[in-house]
This record gives C-alpha cells, structure tokens and sequence, in this order.
C-alpha cells in the first residue's frame, strides 16, 4: 500500500503562482508514475501532469508551459509548480501513484487551488 498527502493548494490571485507538494509513504518502491489530477466544479477529472520513474514526464495541452512537474525521489515526493495561474485553473488537485506491473493506483485526499481576485 501506498500513502499519498497532498499540500499547498490555496487562495491566489490570478498570475500567481503556486507549489502543490505530494508525499508518498509505505511501499513507494512499487511506484512507477506519480502525477496531479484535477478537477473543477461539474467537470470531469483531467490528468494535468505526470512524472515517470526515469525522468519522463507529460503534460495536459491546457497546462504546458506553466506547470511543471518534478519529483525528488530520495524524499518520496511528487511537486508541481504552478505559474500564471488563471481562474480556469480552480479545481481539486489530487496526487495519483500508478504501479503499472498490478494497475494498482493510489489517490491522495486533494488540495483545493482557487483562483480569484
């Protein structure tokens, strides 16, 4: 099993930025993908970023060039920095870990991003 707690979502004017944290805890070895998922009010979940172990990462089209998504694998944890944020971008951010060899996926409990002045 793995444990996901998400942090440093907030309240931010549009323009700002922001850095969403992911720490992973229990059996991080069997993690090959660690990545952000969101979703906003009557809307589906998007996938926004992912980072595979290896160093490749992929990007939703709405997101490219202001997110960036990178992973310190020594402290288990998944960030995602967030820039030019825009209203659009208000959401839930939830961490994803992905174990491809099972298809196991573990969620974290969500960070709420609002954009607003």
């Amino acid at each position: 099993q793995v444990q996901l707690v998400e942090s440093g979502g907030g309240l931010v004017q549009p323009g700002g930025s922001l850095r969403l944290s992911c720490a992973a805890s229990g059996s991080v070895a069997v993690i090959d993908a660690m990545g952000w998922v969101r979703q906003a009010p009557g809307k589906k979940r998007e996938l926004v970023a992912v980072h595979i172990s290896g160093g490749n990462t992929n990007y939703a089209d709405s997101v490219k060039g202001r997110f960036t998504i990178s992973r310190d694998s020594g402290e288990n944890t998944v960030y995602l920095q967030i820039n030019s944020l825009e209203p659009e971008d208000t959401a839930v951010y939830y961490c994803n870990a992905s174990e491809f060899s099972t298809e196991a996926e573990y969620w974290g409990q969500g960070t709420q991003v609002t954009v607003s002045s």
